[in-house]
């Protein structure tokens, strides 16, 4: 899959001045900004669903007992 995007002047200097620097390539340090901003936004939505829709929670006696972890 393909995306463009457009950054501003500023945002593109710094990129390509890290990629110059480091050796790696601008596309690498968009992929990895994009991957980590976006496990941040979907740790984000998903607390935020279970805010809205708790599911059952379990206290430690309840694990422990299930897990037959009581010893």
């Amino acid at each position: 899959m393909s995306l463009s995007i457009r950054l501003e002047s500023e945002i593109e200097e710094r990129l390509e001045t890290l990629a110059q620097k480091t050796g790696r390539s601008k596309t690498f340090y968009v992929r990895e900004a994009i991957i980590h901003h976006l496990e941040q936004l979907e740790d984000t939505y998903l607390a935020l669903i279970r805010l809205e829709k708790p599911a059952k929670r379990w206290s430690l006696s309840e694990l422990e007992r299930d897990c037959d972890l009581e010893s």
